[in-house]
């Protein structure tokens, strides 16, 4: 049993960890980061309002739909609503696929996503109106758009 309880935390404490965020200037790729690991010890992470970057993006949908979302609502995959390790919630981004120009506004009320490199989840219906589901998990260009 305590076998599997340190196999859990493990995976935990690997799922937390976060990917490459790339900043740019002028829409050029110009340096990357790694968050750290603030998600862990729950430090929102402050970006300036039209601050552009590009994060590695999923979605998650019906496994979630109902539960709890970290802010305290509940989740519904058909609003426009997405999962962030360190923003603050309620910050405000547009998520655009480059490939079609295609964008969604959406509001941080989660915290995730804890896969392994992945910076931003998507509520369905968002990844949906970029056309994000058939490739699942895509680099895309986001700008916050609220302090």
């Amino acid at each position: 049993m305590k076998k599997i309880i340190l196999l859990i935390s493990m995976i935990t404490i690997i799922g937390c960890s976060a990917g490459k965020i790339y900043e740019t200037e002028g829409g050029t790729k110009i340096s990357h980061k790694k968050y750290g690991n603030s998600a862990v010890n729950n430090k929102p992470r402050i970006e300036s309002k039209g601050k552009v970057l590009y994060m590695l993006t999923s979605y998650y949908g019906s496994e979630f739909q109902g539960r709890q979302t970290s802010n305290g609502e509940i989740f519904d995959m058909y609003k426009l609503t997405c999962a962030h390790k360190t923003l603050p919630f309620n910050t405000n981004l547009k998520v655009t696929n480059e490939d079609n120009g295609k964008y969604v506004i959406v509001r941080v009320n989660d915290r995730g996503p804890f896969i392994y490199g992945r910076d931003l989840d998507l509520s369905y219906v968002a990844a949906q109106k970029i056309d994000l589901i058939a490739e699942g998990v895509k680099e895309l260009k986001v700008e916050i758009l609220n302090d």
